[in-house]
């Protein structure tokens, strides 16, 4: 039997998570859905016993007790977290954000959107191409500037 794709969010906007977990069933149902509201609680739940590991991490970057940077930077310091692709998911669209968090390890970042169907959209690509193609996800989403 395959194992099942996993995908976290970490974020602290609840209505966020719950949307973004409603997107991602309806591209693909079968994707098991993983969330935690800050970046303490994601590093607490990943290096808990017995934690099957997530297959991709979307990570917010404004977030209380640890912040989307911090916890990057702590789970590449990681070893069984630093091969996990994340793909940083906010509100930012700051270039300086965008080179930290590259430099940090981040493989994507993508600028929460505004409406549902460009959402609908961006994990529609990712979901198609993960886990084979994510970088040729990634490019294509590279193309709608004011996404990636």
């Amino acid at each position: 039997m395959t194992k099942a794709i996993t995908f976290l969010l970490v974020d602290d906007d609840e209505d966020d998570s719950m949307l973004f977990e409603e997107v991602l069933q309806e591209c693909d149902p079968e994707i098991h859905f993983m969330a935690a509201s800050n970046g303490k609680e994601a590093l607490d739940m990943l290096t808990s016993e017995g934690i099957d590991l997530p297959d991709l991490i979307f990570l917010d970057l404004n977030m209380p007790r640890m912040d989307g940077k911090e916890c990057l930077s702590k789970m590449k310091q990681h070893a069984a977290l630093a091969q996990i692709p994340v793909i940083i998911y906010t509100t930012s669209f700051h270039l300086k954000d965008i080179e930290e968090t590259r430099k940090l390890g981040a493989i994507g970042f993508i600028t929460k959107p505004s409406d549902i169907q460009d959402l609908q959209m961006i994990l529609g690509i990712i979901v198609e191409h993960f886990p084979q193609n994510l970088k040729l996800a990634l490019r294509a989403l590279s193309q709608i500037p004011t996404h990636l």
